[in-house]
């Protein structure tokens, strides 16, 4: 075989090689460096198990989280309670089992809202700067010196109130009906909502006075990209890791504040279940019948762990500068 034969084998083997080996992407090097992380590894593989949980609640759950039996009031864990029952007589697991879908709900329901209110906000203001910024900021300042918990009881005690006395307006009406249908998650949901995108707000507004300064926004521009293209094509890809990690990060306060709002009685409606609802009626008698707080408060600690776990990966994933690099 002559050189140049060999040459251009080594040429095609050469461009074969270049055609099989995988492009580098940024998301791509994230998700490499997650996959090293044990613990957000270890935290994701729980939150996808809940998930699995909480959908399939009612066919894993030995019974309805609201059949009772009075029969066995108090009874402690056995064959036929793994976990005992309530004051009533209720499964404390099957409750548990079905507590999920409400925390779940708030986490991923509050954190999604924060999210897109936040994003829109936070890049409308950094990227049309001038008056607009400065309106919104403003605003954002003025919300923020709300005290969120505070604010967040105030609102659930109106919204329990404005549900037992009802109203016939154009559209509480349907709110409140459609709230006793979620066993009173839509307002937990609103109250929760209105104050949680301000730090997203300026979390994105921040990245979005960053990249606008860059080389690839100011190149898109030159070549004729309208603001929509490059807001939408280069800036929110950009924005959008960060966000997303702030976001996971602040999941395990969602689902705290439920909890406690369920535990001082402001939290979804009976007999719904949910962790800080089964926490409240179960901590009076800590002493004779520890197993009552047992299954929610494990349950509860355990998805806290595993959303900080796995939010602590995500924000070593997307940080280049965590990464070393």
């Amino acid at each position: 075989m002559s050189a140049a034969e060999k040459a251009a084998m080594r040429e095609k083997a050469r461009i074969a090689f270049e055609g099989t080996r995988r492009e580098r992407t940024p998301w791509g090097d994230a998700m490499r460096q997650l996959l090293k992380n044990r613990a957000a590894v270890a935290g994701g593989i729980f939150v996808i198990f809940v998930v699995l949980v909480a959908i399939l609640a009612d066919v894993i759950a030995p019974y309805h989280f609201a059949e009772v039996h009075f029969a066995d009031s108090y009874a402690a864990p056995g064959a036929k309670y793994l976990a005992g029952a309530d004051y009533l007589g209720r499964d404390i697991l099957s409750r548990t089992i079905y507590g999920s879908r409400v925390s779940l709900a708030v986490a991923f329901v509050a954190s999604t809202v924060s999210l897109v209110i936040g994003i829109v906000v936070g890049m409308v203001s950094g990227y049309a700067g001038g008056r607009v910024d400065n309106l919104l900021m403003r605003l954002v300042d003025f919300l923020y010196g709300f005290p969120f918990l505070i604010f967040v009881i105030l609102l659930q005690v109106y919204f329990k109130a404005l549900s037992r006395r009802g109203s016939n307006l154009f559209i509480v009406g349907p709110l409140i009906e459609l709230n006793n249908r979620m066993g009173g998650l839509l307002f937990i949901f609103i109250a929760m909502g209105f104050l949680d995108w301000l730090q997203m707000a300026r979390i994105a507004r921040g990245q979005v006075l960053s990249y606008k300064q860059k080389e690839f926004v100011e190149a898109a521009r030159m070549v004729g990209a309208g603001d929509a293209r490059i807001i939408f094509r280069h800036l929110l890809p950009n924005v959008l890791g960060p966000c997303i990690v702030s976001e996971t990060l602040a999941i395990p306060g969602y689902i705290f504040t439920e909890a406690f709002l369920s535990f001082i009685g402001l939290g979804v409606d009976a007999p719904t279940p949910s962790w800080g609802i089964m926490i409240s009626e179960g901590y009076t008698g800590l002493r004779s019948y520890p197993y009552l707080i047992m299954a929610p408060a494990v349950a509860l600690v355990l998805t806290v762990l595993a959303f900080n776990f796995l939010g602590d990966g995500l924000r070593d994933a997307f940080d280049p500068r965590l990464r070393g690099e």
